[in-house]
């Protein structure tokens, strides 16, 4: 039947269905099916050929009975489903379709709405699978379960508190995406969404073995390149009969291309965590599985492929059948893949945990206690953590681009921002990733050696390489002028009102001074360094703080609040006051830090928690002179070159006062202090 609809319309309600194709494309529901389909039958053999449920009920042992066992991870696949859907629909309303000025354009607004059903859907789903977690936890039953056992897992299991966490951001996703129609907003719910589908990715097989420094980012990465990657898909396909399909398509195609790589990347990582050797590859059940996963990507990226040498040239061209075709069996493909990502969750892996002989220092670390540290040990005994590999080399990568992009358009850029730049993302990787990463987990001096790099000696170089400014000479313009691009949201941020609060000089300091006094004094360290999450924020927070702090201070990019050179060697030494200060109280201290943390990994070579307090103490101390003096030193000479500036101003004006015959300023002032000091004479002769 012909296409009934405008450009932008179709459905009831002025939105396409998925399933919707184009002319005599056939119903509107069949697609939907065919992939809930490939994703059920494809978990279900995965499932039975991985032994992922428990196939016989032993008398005397607890069971949940088989609805729990195949309700899980058949809501798991339903959860992963609504919020792949609800992450591509908030992302094209926010970044791949246009809109009029600052809110989001008609296709845009059906997204949205679409959106807030999914994330209601979502919600629900994740508490559905939070109570199956409890009854396949404790064995019982849906009907024997009560309120009080749900609530304590909640709210007292990782597991638990995961869903509820996913559940509660679901439910404010559906909220926001129902009352806001800025694409500011649309942002921010693309965010969101992308976050929400993280929190499940630090619990189960990732978190429950060794080497959670990859196999917990890893998968963190890997799950959310996949929504994006998924969820953009199918938002094009409940846009396909709309105009604006051939530009959101091309836009989509490299966030695509950037998708599959990390998602490539992150699984072989996570991979080859769990599987532990090769050969295990084909000897386990567990590795058959990643092998039909590593088939289900080679032939995803073939599709891509096909879709950037072929099909975007047909849609451009008015050919819509021919992109939708590809991308109908593409995302049968991903349901396939998807049900089959559901099963690896459950399925048993060969690097498995041996409840009779654990060892404790590996189930809170992650990895077995480090021998008694050298200098060789510090540098090669490396433990390497997927979310600064992926920051530094991306970081790396993406900045000699926009250099190699100024040169190619015949601008020139300091080579000494360059190599400051660098060298910020080498001793960044170098301090989170090599050995002495291993060992900041076990002595306090040697996180306290690292907190002191990552929040002097890394954000000062990493401001020094001007980051921003080359950014936004670099950043490409959308064709669409309606469309924002990444330049347009960086002006965006650069220029709004949280960012006005953040430079400011004392909130910056403020910030600085919180992870030394905040994080030591409270207790808060012991908490963050347990959970892996944790550790990373907390390294985070050294490099944002301090690069706020520097940024304000000594930085170059636009959007910084301007204030006079002597404010700020004002705020650089009370940064130095408060820093001293803060070694000199932990000096003098004889409460060991996080005593909690510190003892159950305590290893039996290093010296008594309050010996190596006090070392840590004194790097805290000593390690910020000269650091502190090369910024001071920046900030006199602006201080300087400042007041040459405005002396070279004033002297121009007297000159061009002189040419004209006019009164300059310098010369009203000067007239101004003589009739006061002649005046002040008369007053003392009398």
């Amino acid at each position: 039947m012909p296409e009934t609809a405008g450009p932008e319309t179709g459905g009831p309600a002025g939105t396409p269905l998925a399933g919707t194709g184009p002319a005599g494309a056939g119903p509107r529901w069949w697609l939907p099916v065919v992939v809930g389909i490939a994703a059920l039958a494809v978990l279900v053999l995965a499932l039975e050929g991985g032994h992922g449920l428990n196939a016989t009920t032993i008398t005397g042992l607890p069971d949940p009975g088989r609805f729990v066992d195949w309700a899980l991870p058949v809501v798991t696949l339903l959860i992963e489903a609504l919020g792949t859907l609800t992450v591509g629909l908030c992302v094209a309303a926010a970044f791949l379709l246009p809109g009029k000025e600052r809110t989001v354009g008609a296709q845009g607004f059906r997204m949205l709405r679409l959106a807030t059903g999914f994330a209601l859907a979502w919600t629900v789903a994740s508490l559905a699978l939070l109570v199956l977690s409890v009854s396949d936890l404790l064995g019982q039953p849906l009907s024997q379960l009560g309120p009080r056992s749900v609530y304590s897992f909640a709210v007292s299991v990782s597991q638990g508190q995961a869903l509820l966490v996913q559940a509660g951001m679901a439910l404010v996703l559906a909220i926001l995406t129902r009352v806001g129609l800025s694409r500011t907003n649309a942002a921010c719910c693309a965010v969101l969404a992308v976050v929400a589908v993280l929190p499940p990715a630090f619990t189960g097989h990732a978190a429950g073995a060794g080497n959670h420094q990859i196999a917990v980012t890893s998968l963190a990465l890997h799950v959310g390149a996949a929504a994006l990657w998924v969820g953009g898909l199918a938002a094009l396909l409940l846009m396909r009969r709309s105009r604006l399909l051939a530009a959101a398509a091309a836009r989509y195609s490299r966030l695509a291309l950037f998708c599959w790589v990390t998602v490539a990347i992150s699984g072989v990582a996570n991979a080859w965590v769990r599987l532990g050797s090769f050969d295990q590859l084909w000897r386990s059940s567990y590795g058959v599985l990643v092998i039909g996963k590593l088939a289900a990507l080679v032939l995803l990226g073939g599709i891509g492929a096909a879709h950037r040498s072929g099909t975007l040239p047909a849609l451009r061209a008015g050919n819509r059948r021919a992109f939708w075709r590809l991308a109908a069996g593409e995302l049968v493909v991903f349901g396939a893949t998807f049900g089959l990502a559901v099963a690896l969750s459950r399925s048993p892996t060969p690097v498995g945990t041996n409840p009779v002989d654990t060892n404790p220092v590996v189930d809170i670390l992650g990895f077995g206690m480090p021998p008694k540290p050298t200098l060789t040990a510090m540098i090669s005994d490396v433990l390497p953590d997927m979310f600064f590999l992926a920051v530094t080399v991306a970081g790396t990568l993406a900045y000699l681009v926009g250099v190699w992009r100024l040169r190619r358009a015949g601008h020139r850029w300091p080579v000494a921002r360059t190599a400051s730049w660098i060298a910020g993302m080498v001793l960044l990787a170098a301090v989170t990733d090599l050995g002495v990463a291993r060992y900041a987990y076990v002595l306090f001096s040697v996180h306290m050696a690292q907190h002191m790099v990552l929040s002097m000696p890394v954000p000062i170089l990493l401001v020094g390489g001007a980051p921003l400014t080359l950014a936004l000479r670099t950043l490409r313009r959308p064709v669409d002028p309606d469309v924002r691009g990444a330049r347009d949201w960086l002006l965006i941020i650069l220029h709004s009102r949280v960012m006005k609060v953040f430079t400011h000089p004392l909130v910056a300091l403020a910030l600085y001074v919180a992870s030394l006094y905040g994080l030591y004094f409270s207790g808060l360290l012991g908490t963050l360094m347990r959970y892996h999450l944790g550790h990373l924020a907390m390294l985070t927070h050294f490099v944002i703080a301090g690069y706020l702090l520097f940024w304000v201070l000594i930085g170059i990019d636009p959007g910084r609040r301007q204030f006079p050179q002597p404010v700020l060697v004002l705020v650089h030494f009370a940064a130095m006051v408060f820093h001293a200060f803060f070694g000199v109280i932990l000096l003098q201290s004889n409460t060991v830090i996080s005593a909690d943390w510190y003892t159950s990994v305590h290893p039996s070579w290093a010296p008594s928690l309050l010996s190596d307090q006090r070392l840590g103490a004194s790097i805290a101390w000593a390690f910020g002179e000269i650091p502190a003096a090369v910024v001071f030193g920046i900030l006199v000479l602006r201080w300087i070159r400042s007041d040459e500036r405005e002396q070279a101003r004033l002297d121009r004006a007297a000159d061009r006062a002189q040419a004209t015959g006019e009164e300059d300023e310098l010369a009203r002032y000067n007239a101004f202090l003589q009739r006061a000091a002649e005046a002040d004479a008369r007053r003392g002769g009398r």
